[in-house]
């Protein structure tokens, strides 16, 4: 008897974000898996498929915005029941990933929350993950699987390419972000420099910006970043460089977290466009404001899906702006 196999790709989605899988899916071409996701009357979450997945490779996208906790678990209960049901090969795909700044210890006794996560997508029956711009892509690391790095610069590199006319320079909020900065500073043909700001480890999304490398004056600037949370960080950067005599202060970042008080600070900051990506569900109250601009992902994650279905190169997708 002669068994021939066929490879079969499957996409499902948390409740998080599904019209970014729509995206993905409708890019792909083929349907969004159906599954039932329900609450039972004490917060516990039960996810079942409403299709076989036996011997398909599948692919489970979930963002982690507000209620993340309750999104992570979501995951963690679909991949579960995904292995159970006999999946061949299972990829979560994470594009903003959790508790990524706690990935090492800055005091004594704090936990590296960022690995516990990792680890637990492991034991739910993970086979690999894909995320986006990483806080640090040390987290790669954290797990002994494949663990896909893609990056938002192409997307965000082109509209900017689009927006700027004349001499500008790419800044980094921080110094850590310098590589991230000198790879979007090739692609536009800019200077870089970087803010160096100071942070109390004790006090969690705070800063202060304190002095600056590169000069500004006369310049367009671009501000970029991995996430913007609470925009302390862009807002305080952004008003060193306008007093500093910038023509024009744009911010650009992966991942849209807008948390409180997120959108009052942008409202009344020196910014002419702040750039994130649909990583996060775009909050209604941030999609209202005139000078924000949310780009999909949606192409850059469905030829990585595409290319790990079929075994070929992820990082040629992205010439290697991905590791």
């Amino acid at each position: 008897m002669e068994i021939v196999s066929r490879k079969r790709m499957m996409v499902f989605s948390g409740s998080a974000n599904v019209p970014l899988a729509e995206e993905v899916t409708e890019v792909l071409g083929i349907k969004l898996g159906r599954l039932e996701i329900s609450r039972f009357a004490n917060g516990e979450i039960y996810v079942r498929p409403m299709e076989s997945v036996r011997g398909a490779d599948v692919f489970v996208i979930q963002s982690h915005g507000p209620g993340i906790n309750d999104l992570i678990m979501e995951q963690l209960i679909t991949i579960d029941s995904l292995k159970r049901a006999s999946a061949r090969r299972i990829t979560a795909v994470v594009p903003f990933f959790p508790y990524s700044r706690q990935d090492k210890k800055a005091l004594p006794r704090e936990p590296i929350s960022a690995r516990l996560v990792a680890d637990l997508f492991m034991q739910a029956g993970a086979d690999r993950l894909v995320s986006v711009d990483l806080h640090t892509g040390q987290l790669q690391g954290f797990i002994d699987k494949s663990w896909d790095h893609l990056t938002a610069l192409p997307i965000i590199s082109d509209h900017l390419a689009e927006k700027l006319n004349g001499d500008s320079i790419v800044l980094s909020p921080d110094a850590g972000g310098v590589k991230r900065a000198e790879r979007y500073a090739r692609r536009l043909d800019a200077s870089v420099g970087f803010i160096y700001k100071r942070r109390d480890p004790t006090t969690h999304n705070e800063s202060t910006a304190l002095s600056m490398s590169g000069g500004v004056e006369g310049r367009h600037v671009v501000i970029v970043d991995d996430m913007i949370d609470t925009a302390g960080t862009v807002v305080n950067a952004a008003e060193m460089v306008k007093n500093q005599g910038a023509l024009s202060v744009r911010v650009a970042a992966t991942h849209g977290i807008f948390s409180d008080p997120a959108v009052d600070r942008l409202k009344n900051a020196p910014i002419d466009e702040v750039i994130v990506t649909n990583t996060l569900p775009p909050r209604p109250d941030v999609e209202a404001l005139d000078n924000v601009t949310v780009l999909s992902i949606s192409p850059i994650l469905a030829e990585t899906l595409q290319a790990i279905f079929m075994e070929s190169s992820v990082s040629e997708i992205f010439l290697g702006d991905n590791a």
